[in-house]
């Protein structure tokens, strides 16, 4: 997904405008622009709307960009974080359990193989991401 940045940026550029024509029809400075562009600020709440006109999209449509990404960040980031809590949560488990005498080698195999799966996943899930 693309960050709202990106999608003014590409929005402007299909529609031939250069970043100092956008800003004219904005009556905003060009540097303004490039702060949007580069998500170094955001248009202000008034703006929007004439924002999308001057692209030619909805407001739904230029603000559904980075709200996307955001929501799919999210749950990617907690999802990780669970794989990571299990795998480190069943190997301290079973080490403390170890000592404590309260487990054997049977149990103790498949809580380092859950460990391990979702050990796993985590690198597996992360190394797509990287490509």
């Amino acid at each position: 997904m693309k960050s709202i940045g990106e999608t003014i940026s590409s929005l402007r550029k299909a529609k031939g405008m250069t970043q100092n024509e956008l800003a004219e029809k904005m009556n905003v400075t060009d540097k303004a622009v490039s702060k949007w562009e580069r998500d170094l600020s955001c248009p202000d709440v008034n703006t929007i709307s004439k924002l999308a006109d001057v692209l030619g999209v909805s407001v739904e449509e230029l603000l559904k960009a980075k709200k996307q990404e955001d929501t799919n960040s999210k749950v990617k980031d907690i999802f990780n974080l669970v794989l990571k809590a299990v795998a480190m949560a069943m190997g301290i488990a079973v080490v403390v359990l170890n000592i404590l005498g309260e487990i054997d080698v049977k149990s103790s195999i498949i809580m380092l193989g859950i460990g391990l799966a979702c050990t796993g996943i985590y690198l597996l899930e992360n190394k797509e991401n990287e490509k």
